[in-house]
């Protein structure tokens, strides 16, 4: 929001420099993000009228001017704008003035003498346009100072909002605020009614009364559509960042620069029958006024007349209904719309609507009628014609109930008491409504809202407006005092800390991404194609909720890989949305974790061919998982590569998933290799670990090696869940330490050799014993898988 000074200093009575109106309402919460000034420093430039132009005698491209500057002497000056004129009234530069970058003196250009310079809005450093003379109003008086007549010597401030004051993001939305916070007097101008000369008028129907609760109309018979927008209007929209179009279009936007309040004007003569707003009907489409054409969804607001839309509600006019230069009716609109059928619908049709930016954020709803009478009245006197009556309708408008505010709740939220009677001042000047209920000694404040504030609802809202207009800067910093107690921490389980401590100390890094994700990476790396849907998506590849991590890993990785990073070891803690049911088994946490490219980092006495594969990801598994005496089984997953892929167990439950990328997302998503991936159940993790205790052993341990030959298709997890039942309680480690495939085997054949460590905490093992413990694990691998142990 780009906001006039000098425009502001008319509608409040202050006296603040520059700097002290700037400081002033970026510590009430209207940040002031830039000052500029509107145009640099000159002087001695003023209004001059071209009284003759001939030809210059000594060059073809210049022309000597007579002009009359207000000095009391015709003046000679050379020019080679190409649009000089004579009856031009035009920026003249004394003998003397000081320009930005020059300084202007008398001279002799080919042989003319020149008293001066006409300047073009590029010379006075109001814009790059030098195709010629900046051309003045004919209201410009003859000696007058460019700069006064101009307003040049005002300031504009740029404003960043929040977006709960859409009241601020209009003049008199900044004044009231301003006048609030210095307590200077307000002084708005008023709102005279435009009169009254015939008698036409607009039906208007409201088949939607709370999605637009007030429209007003009027209709203006024979304007004159070609009349120039005054100097004062159009320099006043430009500065702000409007772009000056029409008389009609001007005037609508510049009630809503000022005031607040968007309205928009139709050519009269184009609408058939009354007005009705209502919702679309299936199948019906417009073309707004940007020439974009659109098909109308149930939840989309119209303004219809009896052929169908001519606008949408909120949002943009029609194309087929817009005012042009041939208009001679005109029919103006002034309504309120609830922002909430407002919101979303300029991202959902890809389109930039000033109206619709304040509407969804909340418009005065009670300023529609002097809106369309201003306009009516500054259409009259710009474009002539002659007023029918004002059409309105009303419908479920908002309501602004009292709100109780302790004053002893609001010392305990700012942090410091206020008087009563300073909140009871403050209510006033931002024109809430307020009074006392309770006895002399014991009262609470109950405050009502003016009908433009739309965040002001709870006594929270209300105690925050108490402490912006005091003063943030008087509220004083205090440490707070307070007790913490220790709570006692569960030995059984892991915390999210403890997890992501794991992660980093395994090489991994943190990342956090948006919970709200493309909808193809969904239906690629979960096999969802019914994603929970996001009603009013931040951005149109953000549109569903997920339900896995892998797809943020991933586009993490790719941005990693474009700018150079040829290893990553990503992990996530996050929670997945299964449904939009608000409950936690529905919105389940879970950590997943990214390994992609070399396994060490690149050093001189590393193997810098060794690549991150399964079984050193499932290494971090299972360090997570330890404890839980977690199963990997062979399992079929959208994400992953078949047969590299297995699902994590633990007694019989599936609490996470690893495997290889699929190589078709390898290549749709540009990886030059397959990154390896996990995802475990954060929750499983936190409550399923319980700790074992065992005394440290004194005594030797044995070591003997079983090697066997086994079916190429036999699992090594198989053998492992029956081999423990037989493993006695001496034994302390039974692991698989060697696979051979290749020659001196039999076809469909593969070699497993194991590793079983036995040791005692009482007596020192013998070998009868040992011999005991390998028979009995031998005579399992026999039975029950048909094993040959090998020589």
């Amino acid at each position: 929001m780009k906001v006039s000074v000098n425009w502001l200093k008319e509608l409040v009575e202050i006296s603040l420099s520059t700097e002290e109106l700037a400081h002033k309402l970026t510590m009430a919460g209207l940040e002031v993000e830039e000052v500029t000034t509107v145009a640099a420093s000159f002087n001695k430039i003023v209004v001059a009228l071209v009284k003759s132009v001939v030809p210059h005698p000594n060059a073809d491209k210049l022309s000597v001017c007579e002009v009359d500057a207000g000095t009391g002497a015709m003046l000679q000056i050379v020019c080679g704008a190409p649009n000089v004129a004579a009856g031009q009234k035009v920026p003249c530069a004394l003998v003397g003035a000081k320009l930005p970058g020059m300084e202007i003196k008398q001279a002799k250009l080919r042989g003319v003498e020149s008293f001066g310079m006409l300047c073009s809005a590029r010379e006075l450093g109001l814009s790059e346009d030098h195709d010629g003379l900046l051309a003045l109003g004919e209201d410009a008086r003859i000696g007058q100072d460019v700069r006064q007549y101009l307003d040049l010597d005002d300031v504009y401030f740029a404003l960043k909002l929040t977006p709960n004051r859409g009241d601020c993001l209009s003049m008199f939305g900044i004044a009231r605020d301003l006048a609030a916070v210095t307590g200077a007097t307000l002084r708005l101008p008023p709102t005279p009614a435009a009169p009254v000369t015939i008698a036409d008028k607009r039906d208007i129907k409201l088949s939607a009364p709370k999605a637009c609760s007030r429209y007003c109309g009027r209709v203006i018979h024979g304007i004159n559509a070609q009349e120039k927008t005054p100097g004062w209007m159009k320099r006043r929209l430009e500065r702000a960042g409007f772009r000056s179009i029409s008389p009609i279009v001007d005037i609508t936007n510049f009630i809503t620069l000022e005031r607040g309040g968007p309205m928009h004007a139709f050519d009269n003569d184009k609408l058939k029958g009354g007005i009705d707003v209502r919702f679309a009907k299936p199948g019906e489409e417009m073309n707004l006024l940007n020439e974009q054409h659109v098909v109308l969804k149930p939840d989309m607001l119209v303004i219809a007349d009896e052929a169908g839309p001519v606008a949408m509600g909120g949002v943009m006019g029609g194309l087929e209904s817009m005012v042009t230069d041939t208009t001679k009716n005109v029919f103006f609109e002034a309504a309120y719309f609830d922002p909430g059928i407002v919101q979303g619908k300029m991202r959902e049709l890809g389109i930039n609507s000033d109206a619709a930016h304040r509407f969804e954020r909340g418009v005065d709803f009670n300023s529609a009628r002097e809106g369309i009478e201003y306009a009516a009245r500054l259409t009259l006197e710009i474009c002539g014609g002659e007023a029918g009556p004002v059409t309105e309708a009303v419908g479920d408008l908002p309501k602004r109930e009292p709100v109780r505010v302790r004053p002893s709740r609001a010392a305990k939220l700012i942090g410091m008491p206020i008087p009563v009677a300073e909140m009871e001042a403050i209510f006033k000047r931002l024109q809430c409504a307020v009074e006392r209920r309770g006895d002399d000694l014991d009262f609470d404040l109950y405050a009502t809202a003016p009908s433009y504030r739309f965040d002001l609802v709870i006594e929270e809202d209300f105690v925050e407006e108490v402490a912006r207009v005091h003063g943030y800067e008087h509220v004083p910093a205090k440490p707070p005092l307070s007790s913490l107690q220790m709570l006692p921490v569960p030995e059984g389980g892991k915390t999210r800390n403890a997890i992501k401590h794991q992660m980093v100390a395994n090489g991994y890094q943190e990342v956090i991404n948006y919970s709200f994700i493309a909808e193809a990476w969904e239906a690629d790396f979960a096999g969802n194609t019914q994603p929970v849907r996001i009603a009013n998506p931040i951005a149109s590849h953000m549109g569903v909720m997920r339900t896995t991590l892998f797809g943020g890993l991933v586009e993490t990785l790719r941005t990693s890989l474009n700018r150079g990073e040829e290893r990553s070891q990503l992990f996530e803690l996050g929670r997945c949305f299964l449904s939009a049911t608000a409950d936690v088994e529905s919105q389940p946490e879970r950590v997943a974790g990214l390994a992609y490219g070399a396994r060490y980092p690149e050093q001189w006495g590393q193997d810098k061919a060794e690549k991150f594969d399964f079984f050193a990801v499932k290494g971090t598994v299972e360090a997570l998982c330890s404890g839980l005496n977690a199963r990997f089984e062979p399992v079929v997953h959208p994400a992953f590569n078949p047969g590299r892929c297995a699902r994590i167990c633990v007694a019989d439950e599936t609490i996470g998933i690893i495997g290889e990328l699929h190589p078709k997302w390898q290549q749709k998503y540009e990886l030059p290799n397959a990154p390896i991936l996990f995802e475990l159940n954060t929750l499983a993790l936190m409550t399923g670990v319980q700790p074992r205790f065992s005394a440290i052993s004194r005594m030797q341990a044995i070591r003997r090696d079983i090697a066997i030959l086994v079916n190429e298709d036999l699992g090594v997890q198989a053998i492992m869940d029956a081999i423990k039942p037989a493993l006695g309680c001496t034994v302390t480690d039974f692991s698989l330490f060697d696979l051979y495939r290749g020659a001196n085997l039999e076809n469909g054949k593969k070699s497993l050799a194991f590793r079983v460590l036995m040791q005692d905490t009482d007596r020192t093992l013998t070998d009868l014993d040992a011999d005991e413990t390998v028979s009995s694990i031998v005579k399992v691998l026999v039975s029950q898988f048909g094993a040959t142990l090998r020589k």
